[in-house]
């Protein structure tokens, strides 16, 4: 079942995830989360309807016992029982199915994913029980870890379609919550167990975090990772080593095979590179490099001498898919160089993030004057 989904996400390609990512799919999916997170801390029981339970009981119980064709009957049935308790993870593999379109890549990834869901299984029927963890208050914990992870899923997906520092805000109001549940503003008993103790640490860490992140948001920061970056460094302009705070206003913006034509042609005649970034709304990976790699001093020095261009493709028009087409591209982020005699660069097209340091060097090398030969003249 795993296997058949991998193989039609890879066949769907980048058409998939730019319409799992539009902003009417992205609210419904976060719906679906923050009401999943509500089961989790106990607001409601969540469980498949009576009727379809029953319904699929008795299919699964009319299949032979012991035969090949029963036993696949019946672990497919489970698996549309259990796909909601792995969404999450399910719908990040296909979205990486998507983007790469590779049929083979899909259809084994989910075939691995699908072993190793089963293979606790095997495990626990094999020990007949004795390897299941007896019920407890631990359970509770585990369920709440689970409603946070929901929610932060919820937030992650917005974050394609709100503003940073509206992120960053919801960030810190679910590091504040987290650090209470766990304990952070709780006083301990003198017989407090170690992990009593070791949860209200991390509460107290959690809450601290939190705060700083509100902190960084009054400030105009919106970079959860750097939550107090806006009080220190700030934006100092005018002066070298000056902070770019938006290195999406770094490029110049392309729309068409045209556009790319007419800047690339300009470019050359002025003896410059061209870097050509294919970027969209919805792509958290675009929005990493924009944050961590293209403002990195080191960076922005190998792209001393080079036009920046972006390509939004979130609108996934006829248009964008034309120019995606043209380089063989199957989404973003994908870089691609062209050299100062307009010729693209084959070879150094990087494809997902790619850190400051390592992306400096590969731009170096990417951009450094190709040697003479008697075939370019």
């Amino acid at each position: 079942v795993y296997t058949l989904a991998g193989v039609v996400a890879a066949k769907a390609g980048a058409n998939l995830q730019a319409i799992f990512n539009q902003p009417a799919v992205l609210i419904v999916f976060t719906a679906l989360f923050v009401a999943l997170s509500l089961a989790m801390f106990g607001l409601y029981e969540l469980q498949m309807p009576s009727s379809i339970q029953s319904r699929l009981s008795a299919i699964s119980g009319t299949q032979k016992a012991g035969t090949m064709i029963g036993a696949f009957v019946m672990g497919a049935i489970s698996s549309l029982v259990v796909t909601a308790c792995v969404a999450p993870a399910l719908i990040a593999a296909l979205t990486v199915m998507a983007q790469t379109g590779d049929v083979l890549r899909g259809g084994t990834a989910l075939f691995a994913m699908s072993l190793g869901m089963g293979a606790p299984l095997l495990a626990v029927g094999a020990a007949q029980g004795q390897l299941l963890p007896k019920a407890g208050p631990w359970m509770v914990a585990v369920k709440g870890a689970f409603g946070f992870m929901f929610l932060g899923l919820a937030i992650w997906m917005l974050s394609r379609i709100l503003p940073g520092a509206v992120t960053m805000a919801l960030w810190a109001l679910l590091a504040i919550m987290a650090g209470v549940f766990m304990g952070g503003l709780t006083t301990l008993a003198t017989d407090s167990t170690a992990t009593q103790k070791l949860g209200k640490g991390f509460g107290v860490i959690a809450l601290v975090y939190g705060l700083a992140m509100f902190l960084g948001v009054l400030a105009g920061g919106s970079n959860p990772l750097k939550p107090l970056d806006a009080l220190t460094a700030g934006r100092v302009a005018g002066t070298a080593g000056a902070v770019v705070e938006d290195a999406h206003d770094m490029f110049t913006r392309i729309k068409s095979s045209a556009d790319l034509d007419r800047e690339i042609a300009l470019a050359s005649a002025e003896g410059k590179t061209v870097l050509l970034d294919f970027y969209a709304d919805w792509c958290v990976s675009c929005k990493e490099m924009e944050a961590f790699t293209f403002p990195d001093p080191a960076v922005r020095q190998a792209l001393d001498n080079t036009v920046m261009l972006q390509a939004d493709v979130t609108a996934n028009d006829d248009v964008d898919k034309e120019l995606l087409d043209r380089f063989g591209v199957f989404g973003p982020p994908t870089i691609i160089f062209f050299g100062a005699d307009g010729q693209q660069r084959h070879g150094y097209e990087v494809v997902g993030y790619m850190k400051a340091a390592d992306f400096a060097n590969h731009v170096n090398q990417a951009l450094a004057p190709q040697p003479v030969t008697a075939d370019t003249q």
